[in-house]
């Protein structure tokens, strides 16, 4: 797959995120060719450490192409997969067209073998980069329906705000001891992607449900239709709970998940998005049912 690399004038490094300098790297490549900001995930607790960066620097220190892998064990039909996931991965326009990132797609990929992980999984708006690799498509799908009445006895949520401190403490906590919010299919542990999440779409709101001991990631269009984006706790609270502590009456709700923890039954309906979840490995035992895993597990 790393045939025809050329990597004259660049040095390759991995596991550098403990590198000041590497680290600042990693962000600006990710503003200069995506938009995105994720400086402040060292004032959230950091990147995940499992964290395994690989990636071609120039003599600068620039980053010119990386490719990350980490742990991202999800439950898949009752059982918690040992997986891998992949982000982070970007080529500066001069060091396109030299096969940097085949080669950093096989390291990853050798990488994730050595360790062991029975399945990789990835976002990508570029599916057919991947599918030579093994990996293949999945379609989302989310769950829309007629919400149920709120429960009149649940105690008004509050907002979090992951940047205040004390705030940041219980997130973190939560996150540690979590359950996936489904069995059939759900990422199992995301605390770095969540917590950057929060700050990357200012639309998501963070709300704590004391009684349930529960954080909300949730959305309200203009329309007025609530979108659960992820439930954050060790047991995860029914739709009619959440809505009740939010002081939501919303007359149809969607799901950004498998809602079988919910105590709520929605339809699956496609959900149209400008990145592909892609899967590698579990071959038959890999999901053959409308579902999607929760946006707060993606960047």
């Amino acid at each position: 797959m790393a045939t025809g690399l050329d990597s004259a004038g660049l040095t390759f490094r991995q596991e550098y995120f403990g590198d000041p300098a590497g680290w600042t790297a990693l962000v600006r490549l990710l503003q200069d060719i995506f938009g995105i900001d994720i400086g402040p995930l060292q004032q959230l607790g950091g990147p995940d450490p499992t964290s395994m960066p690989f990636g071609w620097f120039d003599a600068e220190g620039e980053l010119a192409a990386n490719l990350t892998a980490f742990a991202l064990p999800f439950a898949l039909n009752g059982r918690i997969v040992h997986a891998a996931g992949l982000q982070s991965g970007a080529v500066r326009p001069p060091w396109r067209g030299r096969g940097l990132y085949r080669d950093l797609t096989a390291k990853a990929l050798d990488w994730c073998e050595r360790q062991g992980f029975e399945a990789v999984v990835l976002y990508t708006d570029k599916p057919s980069l991947y599918e030579p690799y093994g990996f293949r498509a999945m379609p989302l799908h989310r769950y829309v329906g007629t919400a149920p009445a709120p429960a009149i006895d649940a105690t008004a949520a509050r907002p979090l705000l992951p940047a205040d401190a004390e705030d940041l403490a219980l997130l973190q906590l939560l996150l540690k001891a979590r359950s996936p919010v489904s069995t059939t299919l759900s990422v199992a542990m995301n605390a770095a992607m969540f917590l950057i999440n929060t700050q990357l779409d200012p639309d998501v709101r963070i709300s704590f449900l004391e009684d349930c001991q529960a954080v909300v990631a949730w959305k309200m269009d203009g329309t007025g239709r609530f979108s659960l984006l992820d439930v954050v706790a060790a047991e995860i609270p029914s739709l009619a709970a959440i809505l009740g502590g939010l002081d939501i009456a919303s007359a149809t709700v969607e799901v950004l998940f498998r809602p079988d923890k919910l105590d709520w039954t929605g339809a699956p309906q496609p959900f149209e998005s400008g990145t592909t979840l892609m899967l590698r490995g579990l071959g038959d035992d890999a999901p053959h049912f409308p579902a999607m895993l929760s946006p707060m597990a993606d960047f």
